[in-house]
């Protein structure tokens, strides 16, 4: 069954063959799950700046890419049979995605995206870094072809996504995020696993009513990250607007490992101070303490080893050692610092801590 019979579109004819072309429309009245779409074309150019080395440029020149594939292993035999690039419009939010037929329609589909892509000046994908970009730039390679991406600056969101939600949800994949973060559910979406089999049977039988959820899945996937996208830079860029102790707990720790200490230390204690698990507060208990150490504030660190040396968890024998240091080096209370020492021996025996038991007994005669 000819592909133009489900969907609506047209076979495309470039130097190196043919291939098909469909086109979707959310148009810019509508929402998905919680956002906006119609939002999306009011961005800030600088917005992608917060997290990373991005151009100002206006929001209709950001291409948002995600690929159907023959494999999930991204190997030499893998190839991408379905490519939807979505973009930013006054009308709304449009996906093209191009299609091959058959393996000889590959260089007509890479053709065809390759002058797509010339009207954009920022690539956006979720892990595209790691898989789509690579594997498209394998499949220019193989058919002599100049890949189109090596001009394209490429923010992949799923890195700061991971930042921002993975101490609050258990998972960040794309599809998780846009029923926890948008409130938007599938419902009879197809699973990724399951893609490249229903791909094998089109070409086998080239019945293609089984393909048509791998288009919507595919757009769906684009229009998520576009959403996501106008979303996760913000809680970078105005980090007082979030609430949630695990969200400010990832900024935090992102601002920390940028050097930033002066803005990550308020973040940490405001995560504290709305509430986190046992064990992400563990964690932001000993940033904190470092941090405070950082800036000289001594007691301050010391008064939280103190708390985390006496209940369980998974800092205590750390914070012991931290509190045998203090007392040995600041206050020369070696004393103390042995009796700091062997109390951490005593939940966790090591050599480095048997070495300063020793020395310290011959500092305590």
């Amino acid at each position: 069954m000819p592909v133009e019979e489900f969907l609506p579109g047209d076979e495309i004819e470039t130097a190196f063959g043919r291939h098909f072309e469909t086109e979707k429309l959310w148009q810019h009245h509508r929402h998905h799950g919680s956002a906006d779409i119609g939002a999306l074309a009011s961005l800030p150019h600088d917005l992608l700046r917060t997290i990373g080395e991005m151009p100002s440029v206006t929001p209709e020149t950001w291409a948002f890419l995600d690929t159907e594939t023959t494999g999930l292993s991204g190997s030499i035999g893998t190839c991408a049979f379905l490519v939807g690039v979505g973009r930013i419009t006054k009308e709304g939010f449009r996906v093209r995605q191009f299609f091959m037929r058959s393996y000889g329609e590959e260089a007509s589909l890479l053709d065809a995206l390759s002058r797509h892509l010339k009207s954009f000046q920022v690539l956006i994908t979720y892990n595209g870094a790691s898989f789509d970009q690579p594997l498209l730039e394998s499949r220019y390679r193989l058919n002599r072809a100049v890949s189109p991406f090596t001009r394209l600056p490429h923010l992949d969101l799923l890195h700061s996504a991971r930042r921002l939600w993975k101490l609050r949800f258990d998972s960040c994949r794309l599809v998780d995020l846009e029923n926890e973060i948008l409130g938007f559910e599938r419902t009879g979406d197809i699973p990724g696993a399951m893609i490249p089999y229903v791909y094998f049977e089109y070409l086998r039988t080239k019945w293609i009513e089984r393909l048509v959820p791998v288009f919507h899945h595919n757009a769906l996937d684009i229009l998520t990250l576009a959403c996501l996208t106008g979303i996760v830079p913000h809680a970078f860029k105005d980090e007082s607007s979030r609430t949630n102790g695990a969200e400010l707990t990832g900024i935090a720790r992102w601002l920390m490992e940028a050097g930033e200490i002066d803005r990550a230390l308020p973040l940490f204690r405001r995560a504290v101070d709305s509430g986190l698990r046992d064990d992400l507060l563990f964690r932001t208990l000993w940033d904190i303490a470092k941090l405070e150490r950082k800036h000289d504030n001594h007691e301050a660190a010391r008064s939280i080893w103190t708390d985390l040396s006496e209940s369980k968890n998974p800092y205590r024998v750390k914070a012991l050692s931290e509190l045998a240091k203090h007392a040995e080096h600041s206050e020369k209370n070696y004393a103390k610092a042995l009796e700091f020492t062997r109390n951490a021996l005593s939940f966790e025996p090591s050599l480095e801590l048997e070495r300063r038991e020793q020395r310290l007994k011959r500092k305590s005669r």
